[in-house]
Formats: structure tokens, C-alpha cells, sequence
């Protein structure tokens, strides 16, 4: 007897099963087909049937523990190979065997295996039915810290089961699951006139499936199409799924049905007539619509509660033509995937709730829009590095002061995640404030590197050095405007951001000011700032160093002067089209994606005549 042992750790979230079946499915499948020499006496063994089996199993077991658990999971597949003996007066060799035995271990052992009984109506649960059904053996076992639930499957070459040999049939014994308990329900649905039983058109692999179409899916709309399809005509010749709202109404979310032209009628007929409460108890009897079809012998229609953490999230209506009793294999069945709904749209809402909020703080970091500078064009552009964020670590602004003074500012924050957006929305709003109090561009940096010093000594204070301090980059600058003289006098200070850039009519380029020390660092820190005029024509370009450090190999972008190589390249282009030169003159510079946030503000001075403003 040989063995090996593959594991695969997963997290528990609705991907887990997905990735569960992925893990088993390449596992046995790369055995069953490697060469003899390396596969192992009892590969030949394996067959599709057993991978099959072996992966629908192991996907209930870690969907069981992913609901109940809710820890870190442990996939274990062991196979124990027996070597081929000989047989008969010509020594032929031996048939192969193999047993897999599936592990799926949790680290919340005081809580029992909830799979095998429901815990809101004592009833047997599918998940256990099913491994009761198709394993050799079964069990659980309890260790201090971790709970394994295990089972083992067995296969012979050229038997029943294995390639080459006729399907398996599972024994009746086997096959049938264990008798029920009472559920007032069900038994009330057992009254006379039902003609036939509500058969299971599902399949053995319609739990799994379930699990891996609505894995990862973070619109509760999209998980309600997807489970009404899945339904239709698998269990139901129509579907009707219902949403809690806010409010505490029911919203109807989807309707399906085998016939399409009857959607709209029926979606229109259960409008009409939505559940007047909240579902408790899976099963109950609900009146049939003259819309659903059947009209001369009606049908069957059940509702089923969809709870997700002890919370309501609406009904699962189904329907079916004919008087129909619908079996306890079936309820079960469809209270698992009532089950699997209700998670998926809990995990929707909460992505979108969460989604939502960060949004709203997001908007908050940064200006609805630029001011309006009389005699100068102003552009931005601006892209966050985060998948899916509005707001990064960048920042910028631009706003009066009266009516002949403006003040604009770029900035970048150490760090992308939460706590850097929140030192944005701070430093923006302080700025302005300071500037609206009448400091000068030399006193609101020293006002802000003070504020930021005092802030990470807190860090410091309140969670020890391993608290980050938060340093920042800062270019801050100040345009005033005399009515009736064309261009702007600037001036502009920077604190450990790349300079601004100013090119002049004749194509120069030179930085507008001095590098100076990061804000943050030494609270003692006296900045100084560098004024000159923007005569109409003339250009001032500011970035942030995810333009400056836009990296293609070895090189950055700005080594050897290269970002006044793009501004001269831009040369007569007004300030939109600028920014946007840039903008793609740093990605066209690197092969890979943008590893930062990226921003560029371009200040450009007009001639009377070209300054449309008023």
C-alpha cells in the first residue's frame, strides 16, 4: 500500500467551495492521466465518476463549514494506492485500486457538524445525505483546536465505477436517504388531492453547481438572475424571488419562467399581491396565479424563506403545473439553495453598503470642481491606483480667495490605504482654512508640517513604533491677477514634491521652485517660496511622483530631465490637451501598469483675446 497526501488551504468566503472543486478536480484528474511509471500502482483506478463524486462531496463539506464554521479551511486529499498483485494460472497482473479520503478541516471544533441536521427545523440536511449516500465511510473527528470532517471513496480497476466499466447504481439502501423527522408544514402539505410527487430534476451536482455560479457575485440582482435561472425548469416551471427593502417592505426582484412571454404577466400578477410578512418556515402553500399558466388544472406554488446570519432577506417563491406534493428530498434541496441565495445576497448588500460608504468618504477627499481663474486655463488629471477607489494617496485643489486671488495645491500622502485617504480629505480642508485665515503660501506649510508632525507623535504615543507615521508631499502656490494686465504673478513652495515645472515662450523649461523637506518629519521646518511671473503663454506644470517615478526597467521617467522632454514635446497645446499628453506620455513610458496614483495640474496663462471668461 503507497499514499500520498496533497492539502490546500482556503478562506472562508464564497469562493471557497469554487476552489475547493478546483483543487480535488486538477488533483485526480493529473493523476488518472500521468504515465504508469509516475502515476502510482492504483491510478489506473480513477475514474471520471469517482473525480466526480470526490468533488461534488468535498464542495458540500466546505460549503457546510464555510456557513457554520466560519474559519480558515483545510483541504486534505489522501490516496491510498494498492499495488496490483497477480492472478490466475497466467500470472496475469492484478486489478488497480485506489481510495481517496477527503478531509476538510475547520479551526472551530466546540462547534458540531451542523451539515447533517438543519438547525432551524431539526431536519436531516443534504450536504451529509449525500456523503452518507456515496462514500464507503464517514466521520468527523475532534481535535483541540481543529474539527476534520472526512470521507472515503474506493474505486477498482474494470469494476462498476471506474473507466471503462458500466455506470454505477447506487443500491436502493444507499440511495434513499434517511426518513425524515415531522414538520407541520410538510405534513399539512400531504392532504388529498395531489395527483403526483414534485420531482427532483436537479441532479446530484445541482448543489454545487449553485455554489459555484453565485460564488464571488457582489450585485444582489445579478444573484437573483442567475438563481431563478438555475431554478427554471430544474425545479420549477416558475421562479419569483423577493427582497427585503430598507423599509421593511419586500421588493420583487426577479421573476422566471420556462415560458418567456409569461414573465411580464406573472411578474405583474405577484406584484399585485406581494407576501404580507416575512416567511418563517419553508414549504408553505401560496396561492397559485392566473398568470403562471396551467389555467385549466392549476398548479402548486411553495415559499421558502431566505435567511442569511439570522437575517430576513426575502422569499423564494417556486411553481410548478399539476397538483403536486413536494417531497422532503425536494424541500430539503430547495432549502439549500434558499440557503446559498440568501448568503450571496447577504454578501451583495454588504458589499454594496460598504461600497456606498466608501464612495461617499472618497467624494469627500477632493474638490466638486476647479475654480475658475480669470486670464489662466486650468486642467486636471487624476487616477487613483486602487482597483475600484475613487480617491488615492494624490490629492489637489483649486480656490478663491476674493476676487483677485487664487490658490491651488497637489499633494501625496505616504501610503494608499484607508488611513492615507483620510490625511487627504484633512490636509485639503486645512489648507484651505489656513489660507482663508490670510497665511501666505510660507506660513500654511508651516502651519500644516507642524499639524502633520504633531499628528504622527500622537500615532506614536497611542499605538507604540509600530504606529506609521504618515509623512506628506505638498506643492501649494498662490496665482493673483490684475485686471486689465495679461498673465498672473505666481508664487509657489514645495515640501518633498517634485518641483513645478515652467516653460517659457521660447520652449525653456526650468523648475519653478526649490526642493524642501517632506511635511511631517521635523516640526521646526521654515519653508521658503519662490515667486515670478506667468506671462500669457507660458506653462506651469505640476505632478506627482507617479509620474516623476513611472518606471520602465532601470529607468524612471523623469532621469535626465525626461518630464521637460514631455512638456517641450507639448508644446502649443492648451492646458486640457497638455495634462492629457502627459497623462499618457507616463503610461506609454513603462510596459507594465501604473504602480501609483497619478496626477497632473497644468496652469497656463492666456493671451486677452484667446480668455473667454468673463
Amino acid at each position: 500500500m503507497t499514499e500520498s497526501v496533497s492539502r490546500k488551504g482556503l478562506p472562508a468566503n464564497q469562493l471557497a467551495a469554487a476552489g475547493a472543486r478546483k483543487f480535488v478536480r486538477a488533483l485526480l484528474s493529473e493523476r488518472a492521466a500521468a504515465p504508469p511509471a509516475t502515476a502510482g500502482p492504483g491510478a489506473a483506478a480513477i475514474s471520471q465518476e469517482l473525480i466526480h463524486d470526490a468533488v461534488l462531496l468535498t464542495s458540500e463539506l466546505v460549503t457546510n463549514a464555510v456557513m457554520y464554521a466560519g474559519t480558515d479551511i483545510d483541504v486534505t486529499c489522501r490516496l491510498e494506492y494498492g499495488r496490483p498483485g497477480e492472478e490466475g494460472a497466467g500470472k496475469r497482473r492484478g486489478r488497480a485500486k485506489v481510495g481517496v479520503v477527503m478531509e476538510v478541516s475547520d479551526r472551530h471544533p466546540s462547534r458540531g457538524v451542523r451539515g447533517g441536521v438543519d438547525s432551524r427545523s431539526g431536519e436531516p440536511g443534504y450536504g451529509l445525505q449525500l456523503v452518507g449516500a456515496l462514500a464507503e465511510s464517514w466521520g468527523v473527528t475532534y481535535h483541540k483546536a481543529v474539527k476534520t470532517v472526512w470521507f472515503r471513496l474506493e474505486a477498482t480497476e474494470g469494476e462498476p465505477g471506474t473507466a471503462g466499466s458500466p455506470s454505477r447504481q447506487l443500491d436502493s439502501r444507499r440511495a434513499e436517504p434517511p426518513a425524515p423527522l415531522s414538520h407541520p408544514v410538510r405534513e399539512r402539505a400531504r392532504r388529498p388531492g395531489f395527483a403526483a410527487e414534485w420531482a427532483d430534476r436537479g441532479g446530484p451536482s445541482f448543489l454545487a453547481e449553485t455554489s459555484e455560479l453565485l460564488a464571488g457575485q457582489l450585485d444582489q440582482d445579478m444573484v437573483t438572475a442567475l438563481a431563478a435561472q438555475l431554478l427554471v425548469p430544474r425545479l420549477a416551471d416558475w421562479c419569483a424571488i423577493w427582497l427585503t427593502t430598507e423599509g421593511g417592505g419586500m421588493q420583487l426582484s426577479r421573476v422566471w419562467h420556462v415560458d418567456e412571454r409569461r414573465i411580464t404577466p406573472l411578474r405583474d400578477d405577484l406584484e399585485r399581491d406581494p407576501p404580507a410578512e416575512i416567511v418563517r418556515t419553508a414549504g408553505i402553500p401560496w396561492p397559485w396565479p392566473e398568470c403562471a399558466g396551467a389555467s385549466s388544472t392549476g398548479g402548486s406554488a411553495l415559499a421558502f424563506p431566505l435567511v442569511a446570519r439570522d437575517t430576513d432577506q426575502g422569499v423564494l417563491l417556486l411553481g410548478r403545473a399539476g397538483h403536486l406534493q413536494m417531497t422532503d428530498t425536494v424541500v430539503r434541496m430547495v432549502e439549500d439553495v434558499a440557503r446559498r441565495v440568501a448568503q450571496a445576497v447577504f454578501t451583495a448588500r454588504q458589499y454594496t453598503r460598504q461600497t456606498t460608504i466608501s464612495l461617499a468618504l472618497q467624494r469627500r477627499q477632493l474638490p466638486a470642481s476647479l475654480a475658475s481663474i480669470v486670464g489662466v486655463d486650468t486642467a486636471i488629471v487624476y487616477e487613483p491606483h486602487g482597483e475600484g477607489q475613487t480617491v488615492g494617496g494624490d490629492f489637489y485643489d483649486v480656490f478663491p480667495m476674493g476676487d483677485r486671488r487664487w490658490c491651488f495645491l497637489l499633494g501625496d500622502v505616504q501610503g494608499k490605504d484607508p488611513e492615507a485617504m483620510s490625511v487627504t480629505g484633512l490636509a485639503r480642508h486645512l489648507v484651505r482654512l489656513l489660507a482663508r485665515e490670510g497665511h501666505g503660501v510660507e506660513s500654511v506649510l508651516d502651519r500644516l508640517n507642524l499639524a502633520m508632525a504633531e499628528e504622527s507623535a500622537e500615532a506614536v504615543e497611542q499605538g507604540g513604533e509600530q504606529a506609521a507615521s504618515r509623512f506628506l508631499s505638498l506643492l501649494y502656490g498662490e496665482l493673483e491677477v490684475d485686471p486689465g494686465v495679461p498673465g498672473a504673478r505666481c508664487t509657489v513652495a514645495t515640501a518633498g514634491h517634485p518641483p513645478p515645472l515652467h516653460m517659457f515662450l521660447d520652449g525653456t523649461v526650468e523648475p519653478a521652485a526649490e526642493p524642501q523637506m517632506l511635511l511631517g518629519i521635523d516640526e521646526g521646518t521654515e519653508f521658503q517660496a519662490s515667486s515670478f511671473t506667468l506671462a500669457p503663454g507660458e506653462t506651469l506644470l505640476c505632478v506627482t511622483d507617479g509620474v516623476t517615478e513611472r518606471r520602465s526597467g532601470n529607468w524612471q521617467l523623469d532621469d535626465n530631465d525626461g518630464l521637460m522632454e514631455v512638456l517641450r514635446d507639448g508644446m502649443g497645446l492648451g492646458a486640457k490637451a497638455l495634462a492629457e499628453h502627459v497623462r499618457r506620455a507616463a503610461h506609454d513610458f513603462g510596459t507594465g501598469p501604473v504602480e501609483d496614483d497619478l496626477s497632473v495640474l497644468v496652469l497656463q496663462a492666456v493671451t486677452p483675446e484667446a480668455d473667454r471668461r468673463p
